[in-house]
Parts: C-alpha cells; structure tokens; sequence
C-alpha cells in the first residue's frame, strides 16, 4: 500500500533544485520532429525491462508513440558489461538519433568507444568520480543522463536498517559486483556501528549459489546487496536464494522488494529512466547533450515488505514502518 502524502523523488541539477521538465506549459515546448525520432534502447539487464518499459512511458507522456512518430532499436546486454562496446557499436550502426542505457558500465564504455551520437543514461553512479564527465553542470561531450549517486553516508543507512530490523546482527554479508563503489562507505559505516561485513563478490550468474553458501558457512545473519547493474538483472534469484537462507536483506533498487526482497532503500530507478526520455525530446529538438545538466535525486523512498517479514519470522518495528514511503503486503 502507498502511504499518504508520498511525493515523487525531486530532482537537483547541479546543486540546485530541477524543474520538473514534464510540468513545463505546452506552449514552451516545440514541436515534435516531422519525422519518427530513432532511438537505441539498451538495457543493461533483460529485456522487456521496467526500466525501458519507464522510459518508453515518458516518451509516451511527451507525446512519442512507438510505431507512429518513434522507431525504437531494442537491445539487452542481459547483465553482462562485456556484451556493452558490441551493442553500443551496433546500435551506432544503425544511425539512431539517440542511444538510451543504463549504469555506469555502459556510461564508461560509450565513452571509451567514443561513440559519436547522443547517449543519454537513465540512471548511472557518480559519472563525475567514475570519469564519465568533468562537471555535473556542463557534462561536455556527448553523454548526459541521471545519476543514481547516494553520496557520502548514504550506505551506511542500509546497515542502520538492518540493526534496527534484526539487532542481533553482527555479522552482515554484502553481496557485490565490480565496480563496487560504495564498500570504502559501507565499510566505514561498519566500522562506526561495530558491525562486522563479509564481502562476497560475485561476477556470474552461476557464482551465486556459491556466494550464498559462502554466507551461510560464515553465519552471516542479514545482508546488504550493493546496487549494480549484474545484481539487479538477476534479483529474482537472488530474492529467492535469500528466502531460502532465510537472510533478511536490504536492497539499493526498490524492484527487489517488489519482487519478494525484505526491504529497499533508494531513489526510484524507474522514474530516473522515466525521466531520461526528457533528454531525448530536448536533444532530438536541438539541445547539445553536453550542454544538459546531469540531474541527482535528493529524495529516496524506503519499501517493506510486509509478506516477507512475516515468512522470516520478523516483525518489523513500528520506527520503520512509520519512516517507509510504502509496505507491501
């Protein structure tokens, strides 16, 4: 159930306070291309996807229609960050007006391939620390987008969800793919609240079962999954290896708790994607995608799910039920 009250994540560009493009007056906005705008849709896990099927919604909101006045070229790197420069390329190829993707992965290898058209990511980590662009105000080049940066603390409030859900965790398993730019963060947060983590990498699909096993040899008593592109194209088994460990966990993407994880604590990643079809308007209309502010959520919503809380034996105290955005149940 949603919880009263609830507003969308805002958005800041920059350091400032964005203005929500999809609320300008129609009459600021130009018209639409005569001609059905070409855009290279890649996701970094599956496809269909929720994050494409988000960014397909706002282009719908803006008035774009697949099969009418929008040709789309789909493509899915299926989790795997080494298929990224072979899509890019061909998604090159094909003269699309626009490439649209996801994650800091795909960010850095459009930039390392040095493709030549507009590549706008729906939602990436810090692109400014990662080496994707020099500024957030003026991304220069021709890559812009939304990042997913948590900033400095933020992983810590993933350990102070668990304390206060399991207390008796100790010992946190934090389940990672490379690059892993949020562990000096949650390791020092560790630190802080003497809880001790065990990092399990994982770079495969068929690593997981192991990495769960791991845990379990160890008597890890909750977990942590660092968001990424790889954990999140293969959440539904990661859910599930968790709920067979019987391992409360907290997640960096809300899709997690939607398909059956304890609790998620982050930006909404598809409203990032949603959003990013509001580049794609602006740059098919003219604008440079240097001269676009990357945009950074300053608002982040905490899921619980109810359902699994019930399956693991727990009952959630009334502190975070009454802090989340929205339970299910």
């Amino acid at each position: 159930m949603t919880r009263p009250g609830v507003r969308p994540p805002a958005l800041v560009v920059a350091g400032c306070l964005a203005v929500p493009l999809l609320t300008m007056p129609l009459a600021a906005r130009a018209q639409a291309p005569a001609r059905p705008v070409h855009v290279g849709l890649l996701v970094p896990g599956s496809s269909p996807s929720r994050e494409g099927e988000a960014f397909l919604r706002g282009m719908r909101d803006l008035g774009y229609v697949e099969g009418q006045n929008l040709v789309v070229e789909h493509r899915s790197a299926d989790g795997k960050n080494d298929r990224l420069p072979q899509l890019l390329a061909e998604l090159e190829r094909l003269k699309v007006d626009v490439i649209v993707t996801g994650g800091t992965a795909a960010a850095l290898a459009a930039k390392q391939a040095k493709i030549r058209i507009p590549v706008v990511i729906g939602a990436m980590g810090d692109p400014v620390a990662s080496g994707v662009v020099s500024s957030l105000a003026r991304p220069g080049g021709n890559i812009t987008g939304l990042s997913l940066a948590f900033g400095e603390g933020f992983a810590g409030k993933w350990i102070e969800l668990l304390r206060e859900v399991v207390p008796t965790a100790s010992q946190v398993a934090v389940l990672w793919a490379p690059p892993g730019a949020l562990l000096p963060d949650l390791e020092k947060a560790a630190l802080t609240l003497g809880i001790q983590l065990q990092l399990v990498e994982v770079r495969e699909p068929d690593q997981l079962a192991r990495a769960f096993a791991t845990m379990a040899a160890q008597h890890a008593a909750a977990m942590i999954v660092l968001p990424n592109p790889f954990t999140y194209a293969h959440r539904v088994r990661i859910v599930g290896l968790a709920a067979r460990h019987r391992l409360p966990s907290v997640y960096g993407f809300r899709e997690f708790a939607d398909d059956g994880g304890l609790m998620a604590y982050s930006a909404s990643l598809r409203d990032l994607w949603r959003r990013a079809a509001t580049y794609v308007d602006r740059i098919v209309k003219g604008a440079r995608p240097g001269d676009l502010p990357i945009e950074q959520p300053t608002t982040f919503q905490l899921i619980v799910n109810l359902k699994t809380a019930r399956t693991l034996g727990l009952a959630i105290p009334q502190s975070v039920v009454l802090r989340a955005d929205e339970l299910i149940d």
